[in-house]
């Protein structure tokens, strides 16, 4: 049994602007130090994938931009999404093309731009996902997701609730009390609102919902044909076409007739066999500016700046300037600002979340420049 990952890397990053746009999105941006967040996504699947065994799937137009940054992926695994259908065409994409090439395929699918501080506890919930996806002869194999034990009541991840008690039989369950183990999934809850996450919080039998799968790629074609039977229909045919000089046509004809849908909403919600790996590695899906405050280095007065910034009586900010552009913040708390050149965001902390609404407002009004 061979591992393959597979790097979702087609979104356009939309409250990580003004850094992110659309010829340049999140997933490309050194947002850490020198290299990428699909970067160091790769990097941090070390030794454990194979790179020939790392597939991509991403927009059409980001196929080049992606080779740039993972040379290393041979060109063939780079898989362009003619237009956007949210996460299960994607997989449904990606698991037709691994199950032709490796009939014994099992797929880890991950986001291009989290942040993962502890690999090392990274690899161990990995391995146990793995082995959990193979199932225990009895039944299909599982769908197998990975849930991080929350720090916080967080209100902008979605939860796991899992059997906290159950023990699955020859599930990873033979190791130390604190190792991580494979547990059957109750519900998954929709982003809450506060007073909704803290009770979350204290039931202690809730995951944040990562984002981050495992699975045998024939468990999950099979979960397409029960549960999502016309995505099914469109791509699981593709296997006669990868490889081929239809490729590129047949992936846009199935695209063109996909409807957009979650994976999460069309099938992990649907599915009566998932089981959820609990983890903590230092996670974070880096989902908006707030995020990389929380997660740079600050100083005494909680605030982080990069580049020509001037910072008086302010505190609990974030401050980004480009081109050398001084950028002085006097008076401010709790202020994210950030200066890409052309544009120039400013917002409450609390706000961050609502910064993909500047962008949309931009593309209703053709503002495409700053796109």
């Amino acid at each position: 049994m061979a591992l393959h990952a597979v790097i979702m890397a087609g979104g356009i990053g939309s409250r990580f602007w003004p850094r992110s746009r659309r010829s340049h999105p999140k997933q490309f941006l050194d947002v850490f130090g020198d290299t990428s967040l699909i970067q160091n996504t790769f990097a941090r699947l070390q030794p454990l994938v194979a790179s020939e065994n790392v597939l991509v799937v991403t927009n059409a137009d980001y196929v080049e931009k992606t080779q740039q940054h993972l040379p290393a992926v041979p060109a063939a695994n780079i898989l362009g999404e003619p237009v956007a259908r949210n996460t299960a065409p994607c997989i449904a994409l990606a698991a037709a093309k691994l199950l032709a090439e490796d009939p014994d395929a099992t797929m880890l699918v991950l986001p291009a731009d989290h942040l993962i501080a502890n690999v090392q506890r990274f690899h161990t919930v990995l391995r146990v996902a793995v082995e959990a996806a193979q199932g225990d002869g009895d039944g299909p194999a599982p769908l197998v997701t990975i849930g991080i034990r929350p720090t916080h009541p967080e209100t902008g991840y979605g939860y796991i609730q899992f059997d906290a008690d159950g023990d699955l039989d020859g599930v990873a369950d033979d190791g130390p009390a604190d190792a991580p183990r494979a547990h059957e999934v109750l519900t998954f809850a929709e982003k809450p609102d506060l007073q909704t996450a803290e009770r979350f919080l204290d039931a202690g039998d809730f995951l944040w919902n990562s984002g981050m799968f495992i699975w045998r790629a024939d468990a999950i074609l099979a979960a397409f044909e029960r549960y999502l039977p016309k995505v099914h229909r469109l791509f699981a045919p593709l296997a006669d076409a990868f490889g081929t000089d239809r490729e590129a046509e047949a992936i846009a004809e199935a695209y063109e007739q996909s409807p957009k849908i979650s994976i999460d909403y069309g099938i992990m919600e649907q599915s009566d066999r998932v089981l959820v790996v609990p983890g903590s590695f230092g996670w974070s899906d880096v989902g908006d500016w707030r995020a990389v405050h929380e997660l740079s280095a600050q100083d005494d007065a909680g605030n982080r700046s990069e580049g020509n910034v001037i910072l008086k009586d302010t505190s609990r900010s974030f401050a980004r300037s480009s081109d050398g552009r001084l950028l002085v913040l006097v008076g401010m708390q709790d202020a994210l600002v950030v200066d890409t050149g052309d544009a120039v965001l400013v917002c409450h902390r609390e706000e961050a979340q609502k910064v993909k609404d500047v962008v949309d407002f931009l593309d209703l009004h053709g503002m495409a420049d700053y796109l």
